[in-house]
This record gives C-alpha cells, sequence and structure tokens, in this order.
C-alpha cells in the first residue's frame, strides 16, 4: 500500500489509473465510464500531464473528480514540452490548475530530465510551489537513477525532495530492475511505473503478426519501443501462459509488475470499461511466488548495473 495520502487523509490505492485516453481514445462519455469503473472497485489515484490530448486529459479529469477532490490523489506533469524553467513549469502549472478546477495537484512530476535547465533552478521552483500549498509531492519521470540521485541532492539543498519516481516498466521492458527499482527500495522513494501492458503487446492483441487498432500500429514511437522480435515472442508466450491458467495475459502483466517489492502502484490504463477490467482483475488477484516466477522468466532478466554476469 501506499504511503501517499489524499488531502482528507485517505490512503492512496494500490493500484493508479492513467489518464492519457481521455479525451482522445476516449470520449467524454467513455471517459466517465472508465473513471466511474475505476472508482467503484477503490481507485482513488489518477495520473495525467499538461501534455496529454492538448489538455483534455486534465480537464475531464478535473470535472470528473470534482465532487471528491480532497479524497483524490491527482497527479500531473510538466516539463515535456519546453524547459524545466521556472517560467515554463510555472505556467503549465497554472495551467493545468485551471483545467483541472482545483488549485493544488497531489504529485507534481518532472516529465522528462532537461540537460539545459539548472537543477536548483527547476527543485527551486517545486520547492515554492509546494510551500504555496500548489504541489503536495514532488515526482520525476523518464530520469536515469544517476539523474535522481543528482536531483535528490540539489532537492535537499532547497528544503524537500523526491517522493516518487515514473519510469516505464513492464515484462519486456525490464531495465529499471537494474538500478532504478534497487534505488528506490535503498532511499525511500516510491515508484509507480506506467506501461505494464507495453503499449498493448501484452495484452496478446498483436501474437503472431495481427494488424489491430492500437498504439503499436497508429504511433510509430511505440513502434519503435516494442520492434524487437524476442519482446513479440514473449507476448505470445505470456498469452499461452494465461491460457494454461485460465486468465487474461493482461492480468498477469500487470501483476508482474504489481508484485515486484519496489512497486507502489502500477499504473493502468484502458480507452473502455471492457478493456480495463483485466487490468482491474490484477488488484484482487496478486501473483503467487510461483507465478511471479513461471512469468518472469518469459523474459531475459537485464544485466546487472556492473555487467558481471557471473554474479547475478
Amino acid at each position: 500500500m501506499s504511503e501517499f495520502t489524499a488531502l482528507n487523509g485517505a490512503p492512496a490505492s494500490s493500484f493508479c489509473f492513467g489518464t492519457m485516453q481521455f479525451g482522445g481514445g476516449s470520449d467524454a462519455a467513455e471517459s466517465e465510464a472508465v473513471f466511474k469503473t475505476c472508482r467503484e472497485a477503490g481507485i482513488n489515484f489518477f495520473d495525467s500531464a499538461w501534455v496529454y490530448t492538448d489538455g483534455a486529459s486534465e480537464t475531464i479529469l478535473g470535472q470528473l473528480a470534482k465532487a471528491e477532490r480532497d479524497s483524490l490523489i491527482l497527479t500531473s506533469k510538466g516539463g515535456y514540452v519546453g524547459p524545466s524553467s521556472r517560467e515554463n513549469l510555472t505556467a503549465q502549472l497554472d495551467e493545468s490548475l485551471r483545467r483541472m478546477q482545483t488549485d493544488y495537484v497531489d504529485i507534481y512530476f518532472i516529465h522528462r530530465f532537461d540537460d539545459d535547465t539548472p537543477l536548483q533552478e527547476t527543485f527551486d521552483t517545486l520547492a515554492g510551489m509546494q510551500q504555496a500549498g500548489r504541489i503536495r509531492y514532488i515526482g520525476v519521470s523518464n530520469y536515469a537513477a544517476w539523474q535522481v540521485m543528482k536531483a535528490q541532492g540539489v532537492a535537499a539543498a532547497a528544503g524537500t525532495k523526491i517522493d516518487v519516481i515514473q519510469p516505464m516498466y513492464n515484462l519486456v521492458k525490464r531495465q529499471a530492475e537494474v538500478e532504478l527499482l534497487p534505488m528506490c527500495l535503498s532511499e525511500g522513494i516510491k515508484v509507480t511505473p506506467y506501461s505494464p501492458l507495453g503499449g498493448g503487446l501484452l495484452t496478446g492483441k498483436y501474437a503472431k503478426g495481427k494488424q489491430v487498432d492500437g498504439r503499436l500500429a497508429k504511433d510509430h514511437r511505440y513502434a519503435a519501443r516494442y520492434a524487437l522480435k524476442q519482446m513479440h515472442q514473449t507476448a505470445e508466450d505470456l498469452v499461452e501462459l494465461a491460457a494454461d491458467k485460465g486468465v487474461d495475459p493482461a492480468t498477469l502483466a500487470v501483476g508482474f509488475v504489481a508484485a515486484n517489492p519496489a512497486i507502489t502502484a502500477p499504473i493502468i490504463s484502458a480507452r473502455t470499461v471492457e478493456q480495463l477490467r483485466p487490468s482491474l482483475a490484477a488488484m484482487t488477484a496478486p501473483l503467487s511466488p510461483e507465478a511471479y516466477a513461471e512469468i518472469a522468466a518469459l523474459s531475459a532478466k537485464p544485466a546487472p548495473a556492473t555487467d558481471r554476469l557471473e554474479e547475478a
């Protein structure tokens, strides 16, 4: 269970829902249906970003969350477009708060590392936002481990800290296991990873070269990210294992991420309620150690940071 709490003290749910599809793949009505299904399942943790669906994600989420705002944990992110400078982050947070019809976000992430803006400027800005009550917790997304620790030192000098990271992590993208996840266990940093289904690859819908609607077919970035043949083989093997167990492969894929002891709350997502249900099933059906080992064996464990394979 996460140690994050909503403003009213309610603990964060063990899963987070990512609203990247709100206002894009999900229209307003479908977004509302998905949101309500999440709430019925006990999810009170919702992730968004300034850049998602040109602002529609934050706008729809804010409207849906308005009636129970202080019992929910809402996130946003800035700095994906433009620098992580005081001016840009302040302008993007201002707009995010307007869209979400709230005067604070619970977690504010820097969306990616910015080589061109001094970390001191970024974290002085975040510390000021926190002191003003505009953000409650600070996070970073898509940072390498060395970047997190460098930034953490700067954050401490600014009188604050990085509470949480948001890396990509799934059965075919396990690089986070090398340094990020051990770092977080060591340093007490929470982890809310995105893409537990690998852009839909691990649902099995692309198995055996099937051409279907989805991110891997429509977005060249996801196609490149999941282009390796062994990733597709792992997805097919997961489909077979799921069939043997009588469960949906998406349930196993999300369960694999959730079972890692470093993970605070995997970020699940879906365009429709029907797509959502297999991921939600993993909340109430945690993997046994034996099942986890079976799933983990379907993909290669990454080499240790020292690359001394004999010590793995």
